[in-house]
């Protein structure tokens, strides 16, 4: 069996959630491999403890957690979407950008909603940045999955960026381009509800 297959399908099995009671985890398990996982202050797990085997990133960046809402493909791309058009710094060109909005991706997880809770978004390459909800609300961030119509691949920008429109922000439109997407992680896995 190949290497990959292998993991994968270690990482679906690590999905059972043998630590929590079946009733928590039936309404919301992912079919596929998580792309996003929610740990802290969330309401709807559907998945157990963290495993240092199982969740090697997060073992490397010295995260833990009990409990965990894992989000698929699948199941992200069933929220309802947004598209956005920043202007982005790679490039200095308008780009669309689509998927659920964050504040919908916490919800689906059964986040609480509360102007000063905190989140801490992580990229795989462990780069984090920590931004209230009241920021995620009034920004418009998005947690997108398509660029250009495009699924994102990993070792671009995707597959997942947390992202708003910089433009559209009057307060970010007046900075210098490098300076608008600080809070935005491209490649994101990992959100921590801290309040």
């Amino acid at each position: 069996m190949q290497k990959r297959q292998f993991l994968g399908r270690l990482g679906l099995a690590g999905l059972s959630g043998a630590a929590l009671p079946a009733s928590a985890l039936a309404a919301a398990k992912p079919a596929g491999p998580a792309l996003l996982t929610l740990t802290g202050a969330i309401g709807k797990p559907n998945r157990g403890r963290f495993d240092p085997l199982r969740d090697q990133m997060m073992h490397k960046q010295k995260l833990s957690f009990e409990r965990a809402h894992a989000f698929d493909f699948a199941t992200l791309a069933a929220l309802p979407a947004l598209t956005i058009a920043p202007t982005l710094e790679y490039d200095g060109k308008v780009h669309t950008l689509r998927g659920p909005r964050l504040l919908d991706v916490l919800q689906a997880a059964g986040v609480a909603p509360r102007d000063g809770g905190r989140l801490v978004l992580r990229a795989v390459d462990g780069y984090a940045v920590t931004l209230s909800q009241a920021q995620a609300r009034a920004q418009g961030f998005i947690v997108a999955t398509h660029l250009d119509g495009q699924t994102m691949a990993l070792g671009g920008l995707g597959p997942l960026w947390a992202i708003y429109d910089a433009d559209r922000v009057a307060e970010m439109a007046a900075k210098a381009l490098p300076e608008r997407f600080g809070s935005c992680p491209w490649a994101l896995y990992h959100i921590d509800v801290l309040d």
